[in-house]
């Protein structure tokens, strides 16, 4: 199973000169949705990571199942205003402006071995915002794990800057 050839392409989308990679196709596939769990869980098994974070949405599908896979907790990381419970949120940096991210306090204790898990990284703001969000509880970040990586945007390099080191299972050039 070629797991590039289970994403799909939007081209235009959301807005003309932008391919969309979807992938609801991949995750409709049993086959290339088993091969990418695994994938993302390879580096970790058999090793004690307490929680595994991930962003909303499609980050939480891969991310129940990556926390499945490898026994841990699961925290979700979601858009303001989503959790009913005390918060610790954090802004930041999208293409078009600011947003803001939050989890619940209790979610995750100090020196936890953590790993981030997200569909796609881009231009990075997403997944950096996470990073620090769960850095500044004191979390041991040791990892962000995306399926998709778009390397002209940069994104996998702020992550990394931060001290946590990327896994990505596919590249597509471009945006």
């Amino acid at each position: 199973m070629n797991l590039i050839e289970a994403v799909r392409t939007i081209p235009d989308y959301p807005k003309p000169g932008i391919q969309f990679r979807d992938i609801t196709t991949l995750l409709g596939n049993a086959q290339a949705f088993r091969r990418s769990v695994d994938e993302l869980v390879q580096p970790w098994a058999g090793a004690k990571i307490d929680k595994v974070a991930g962003i909303e949405a499609r980050g939480f599908i891969l991310g129940g199942a990556v926390a499945h896979q490898l026994s841990a907790g699961f925290v979700p990381i979601r858009k303001k205003g989503k959790l009913p419970h005390e918060t610790v949120s954090i802004a930041y940096s999208l293409e078009y402006g600011l947003d803001e991210m939050e989890m619940h306090r209790d979610a995750v204790h100090a020196g936890e071995k953590v790993i981030l898990v997200d569909d796609l990284i881009a231009t990075g703001g997403t997944a950096e915002g996470a990073v620090k969000l769960l850095q500044d509880i004191g979390a041991d970040v040791v990892a962000a794990c995306f399926i998709i990586d778009l390397p002209d945007l940069g994104g996998a390099k702020k992550v990394e800057a931060l001290g946590v080191p990327v896994r990505t299972l596919i590249e597509f050039e471009g945006e």
